[in-house]
């Protein structure tokens, strides 16, 4: 009896001592919440809240995994978005100790907003094995559901990188224990990304998810884990730990995680390094069978071969300068055909150039400038290309240079301009003295530009007015000291204010001088608001000039992005719409046009797609008439109601008996719609005239309707189509050459109709004059060809600027070397080297056009193209010019390539619920050179030689390449906490009590439940995080090559 006895009171002693735990425990998680509560009402600083945490620990201690869920579940008055203050105040728990790696991702795991994603326990399947005594706490209790973030992607972004901390700092875990709760807590978190990715693949009609945040947020989560997880499977301890006989199951469930995680990114480097962890690393912990591991070793040998170590391929130092070539190459690139100046990517690529010597990157980007325009004047370009590059040189290099010189005083910036100036050849720049010089013959492409760049530089502050003539050396013959600087929003209000101001800009937009960047974006923000304000009648205005002017244009690309200028364009024709008490059509028509013809301009000039002009929508009538109006369709093809609009166009235009074009037609038939039905409309006149259908004088009479101004723009389309059409139709010829000789060869036309038909020759010269040329050969002894070339003539320089080569240029590249065009752009190579080995000897810069680069990418491929680069590295190295020639090249990859340039982001473009169809791009010289870098362990079995030269190139282009990254914000923007006061809470914190009641039998589970339950980021690998390089092979890309011959 007595020991029977004895051991009833043993257990009730037992059972006490655990009632009065659990009543501890819950006290404090209580004190703890009131704490956390006050700490966020009060926003307590850091400082005074690591003073209170250790008093509050000592007084109150809790287990490092009810203290993580406390702060870091939602609170009882906000379940939003967490607290900004939350990410501090962990980072001081974690310094005390007090929570650590496993506790802070099993707490962000249970509460995570993306549990929505999963809509249905259905869906987790064979992944609860693990989690069924969570199941049955929050399932077959009955208990309600847990309370869980709405949005809370930011905080784990803030928080893995925190953990990333930790494990550098050797503080995540403290044990082996430690060390597999992490490891089980990263298997849940990829079981949860895969599971979210599976819902979202299966939701393709996007029933289930109503907006895009919570792809934003999987997107967020997602960029940060992936670095979380690379550090923790490349942490030695944790690999001992993971290693250890008894965490064989542990290892299985990660191994398995893993697979099917890395089954939802795209192929990338990190994810060859993932994989090489779980069938190297984790397998050799389990191994298989002789024959599979035999099998298993093979291909990680090919692995490692191919993908693993390029930060740890160890090449010689070897020290390369940073040559004047470099840039000129760079700023030829980015002017050689649509300007690509794009201020943040040059200021960034001369910042990683020049690492802290700004001043030297100034005064190279200042010799560039005049290097480019000497270059263009040796190279008999200056003709077309001379306004442009001392528009850049005079008005926009010293907004680039201010950008360059934030932070420095007046004297330094005049140092650097001074001393550039001093290094300018005054043979080809003269100064004022020498142009008075009657020896020489003076050129009024690079006359009086160092005083009109001075002048700019003073009128933006970086050089002192008063010193322009000492920076000269010599006193200045047009400097005017009184000149004053615009102000973008003052020309913009004095132009709404008076609106004949306007037209005074277009005017403005085309001096030379410090001012023009101002007028321009002066220009473009007034169209802007007109758009937004539909008030088209300025528009045409507007439009009509800046689309005889394709100078112009080149101007204000110097200034702002295409998108920037066209996409409030496209939108307003894309809206637009009939008024219901609408008077007349005509001046719509015209107003339209005007509008239209400006957006043509851009578009054949540059050789830019819809995507490229800001054009989201699949549906974009723009869009349409940009990709389909030349393209002439069958009657079968047709619908009902456009057969009706081409009957009706037709019958208009030539029969007597319909009374012309009256109001009746174009109100039965849009602008959009006719301009779409051009082409067709077109080759119904043509055959029509060929078969003897329609007479002469009919004909007359119908184009005499299409050049005048209101139709005149719909020209451009029909002249495409009649271009095309003349090349395969032979029975119809002679009826296509009798209405181009109508249409471009007018008898009778008013001034404003003459110069809008300019505007449409402007366009259509290069084609038009390409297939005149064609059918020339084919009718040598037709005399009514040779006229409408030679009214061609003077539109086929303003044609295209597009960057490719014109056929003179390919068969002098060919036929100058024995190697054609690869010996061509060898021996270019070597002059550029030349010219940076003894810049003082050769004062003229090396001739260079960076359409030679991109003509033999096109032809030959960026493959075959690097490798004629690398090469001639070799070449250049063996003969002792390393440091050279390593910059040269490793520019020429660097600098843009504008006949292979991504379309625009698309949050640049604003949000729209359309995403761009974009076609297929080559690889470029940057991607194709990173793709070889990835692969120099097998290069160096071949030819070590070759991989160094390789590497070393990579590691230099990217590192000139690298964009700084844009500033975090920690609160997700848009957000707005629900401060509702709710229940106290305090039922969750006796869950977390009973739950911590056997803190000590806490198993690796850590309570965390099934991925639906508690956690979420998606690693779906949607194409964009870290891979998406363009594997396409388009290998000629002739649309982009000017091939006039002029």
């Amino acid at each position: 009896m007595p020991p029977i006895r004895s051991e009833k009171r043993m257990q009730k002693r037992i059972s006490e001592q655990k009632i009065s735990a659990r009543r501890a425990l819950r006290d404090a998680a209580q004190y703890w919440s009131k704490f956390i509560a006050r700490c966020i009402l009060q926003r307590l600083e850091r400082e005074r809240f690591n003073d209170f945490i250790r008093l509050v620990h000592s007084q109150h201690p809790l287990p490092s995994i009810l203290v993580a869920e406390l702060f870091l579940r939602p609170q009882p008055d906000n379940d939003v978005s967490p607290d900004p203050r939350i990410p501090p105040y962990i980072q001081a728990l974690s310094q005390h100790g007090y929570v650590d790696a496993p506790s802070i991702l099993r707490a962000l795991y249970k509460y995570s907003s993306l549990h929505a994603q999963l809509n249905s326990v259905a869906q987790l399947g064979a992944m609860d094995a693990m989690d069924d005594e969570e199941g049955r706490e929050d399932g077959a209790s009955g208990k309600k559901p847990l309370r869980r973030w709405r949005s809370s992607s930011w905080l784990e972004e803030v928080m893995f990188y925190h953990v990333i901390k930790t494990m550098v700092e050797g503080t995540a875990f403290r044990d082996t224990r430690a060390a597999l709760q992490l490891c089980h807590v990263m298997s849940k978190w990829m079981e949860l990304f895969t599971s979210v990715s599976t819902s979202f693949a299966a939701d393709v009609m996007g029933n289930v998810h109503q907006n895009t945040q919570h792809r934003d947020d999987l997107d967020v989560a997602r960029a940060a884990f992936i670095p979380l997880l690379l550090r923790l499977v490349e942490t030695p301890l944790l690999v001992k730990a993971i290693g250890k006989p008894f965490a064989k199951s542990i290892r299985k469930y990660f191994s398995k995680s893993l697979a099917r995680f890395v089954q939802t990114l795209q192929p990338t480097p990190f994810v060859d390094r993932l994989e090489m962890f779980r069938t190297d690393t984790l397998a050799k912990l389990d191994p298989a069978d002789k024959k599979k591991q035999a099998a298993a070793n093979a291909a990680m040998d090919e692995l490692l071969d191919t993908t693993v170590g390029l930060d740890s391929f160890v090449i010689p130092d070897m020290p390369i300068s940073n040559t004047r070539a470099a840039l000129y190459i760079y700023l030829n690139a980015s002017l050689v055909g649509r300007p690509l100046i794009d201020d943040h990517a040059l200021v960034s690529y001369i910042h990683n150039r020049y690492q802290g010597q700004t001043q030297s990157g100034v005064i190279d980007l200042i010799l560039a400038s005049f290097d480019v325009l000497a270059n263009a004047v040796f190279r008999s370009e200056a003709s077309k290309d001379a306004h442009l590059l001392k528009t850049f040189l005079i008005s926009k290099l010293p907004l680039i240079v201010c950008q360059l010189c934030t932070g420095f005083d007046i004297n330094s910036t005049e140092f650097c301009i001074t001393e550039a100036l001093n290094r300018v050849d005054t043979t080809i720049f003269p100064t004022t003295s020498l142009m008075f010089d009657e020896t020489r013959s003076n050129n009024p492409y690079t006359d009086s530009v160092r005083e009109e760049f001075c002048t700019a530089c003073a009128l933006h502050g970086l050089v002192q007015r008063d010193h322009v003539e000492r920076i000269l050396g010599e006193t200045s013959m047009s400097y005017e000291s009184s000149l004053e600087k615009h102000s973008k929003d003052r020309l913009v209000q004095d132009c709404f204010a008076d609106a004949e101001k306007m037209q005074g800009l277009i005017r403005d937009v085309e001096k030379i001088d410090g001012n023009v960047g101002a007028v321009a974006h002066a220009l473009v923000d007034i169209m802007r608001q007109l758009c937004y304000n539909k008030d088209t009648v300025s528009l045409h205005l507007l439009c009509s000039q800046l689309a005889q002017k394709p100078h112009t244009l080149d101007i204000l690309l110097l200034f702002e992005k295409v998108s920037a200028i066209l996409q409030p364009l496209c939108q307003l024709l894309d809206n637009w719409h009939y008024e219901e008490d609408q008077g007349e059509y005509q001046p719509i028509y015209e107003e339209f046009g005007s509008i239209l013809l400006l957006i043509l301009a851009f578009s054949y000039r540059y050789n830019l797609t819809a995507v490229d002009m800001g054009i989201m929508s699949p549906d974009s009538s723009v869009a349409k008439i940009l990709t389909s109006a030349y393209v002439s369709r069958e009657r079968d093809d047709l619908s009902d109601q456009e057969k009706g609009h081409v009957t009706g166009w037709i019958k208009g235009l030539f029969s007597s008996d319909s009374g012309g074009l009256g109001d009746d037609l174009m109100s039965s038939c849009t602008p959009h719609d006719f301009h779409s039905l051009v082409a067709t409309i077109f080759q119904n006149i043509v055959v029509a005239y060929a078969h003897g259908y329609l007479k002469d004088e009919a004909l007359k009479g119908g184009i005499e309707y299409l050049v005048d101004t209101f139709l005149l723009p719909s020209l451009v389309p029909a002249l495409r189509f009649l271009a095309d059409y003349l090349w395969v139709e032979q029975k119809e010829q002679k009826a296509i050459i009798r209405i181009l000789q109508l249409i471009l060869l007018p008898s009778s036309i008013s001034g404003e109709a003459s110069a809008m038909l300019s505007s449409v020759r402007n366009l259509v010269a290069a084609p038009l004059d390409h297939s005149l040329r064609t059918y020339q050969r084919q009718d040598p002894k037709n005399q009514n060809i040779e006229p409408l070339l030679m009214a061609l003539r003077d539109n086929l320089p303003l044609s295209r600027r597009t960057g490719g080569a014109d056929h003179c240029e390919l068969d002098s590249w060919t036929i100058s070397s024995s190697t054609g065009m690869a010996g061509a752009l060898r021996h270019t190579v070597q002059g550029l080297v030349q010219w940076a080995i003894h810049p003082a000897a050769n004062t003229i810069a090396a001739p260079y056009t960076h359409r030679q680069l991109m003509a033999m990418t096109r032809v030959a491929g960026a493959k075959r193209t690097l490798c004629l680069l690398v090469d001639e590295v070799r070449t250049q190295s063996e003969a002792g010019s390393a440091s050279i020639v390593y910059d040269v090249v490793g520019a020429m990859i660097c600098a843009p390539d504008v006949t292979n340039e991504p379309p625009p982001a698309k949050g640049m473009l604003g949000a729209s619920e359309h995403a761009p169809v974009t076609t297929g791009r080559p690889l470029t010289l940057r991607q194709m050179l990173a793709l070889w870098a990835e692969q120099a362990r097998t290069l160096q079995k071949k030819d070590a030689t070759f991989a160094d030269i390789v590497v070393r190139l990579h590691r230099r282009v990217e590192a000139h390449m690298v964009m700084p990254p844009p500033q975090t914000m920690l609160e997700a923007p848009g957000i707005q906490l629900d401060l509702t006061i709710g229940g106290s809470g305090l039922g969750d914190v006796d869950a977390m009590a009973a739950a911590g009641g056997g803190v000590d039998s806490v198993g690796l589970d850590m309570g965390m439940g099934a991925p639906g339950s508690a956690g979420g980021m998606d690693t779906t690998g949607d194409g964009d995080l870290f891979g998406g390089l363009d594997t396409s092979m388009d290998m000629f890309g002739w649309d982009s090559m000017d091939l006039t011959g002029t």
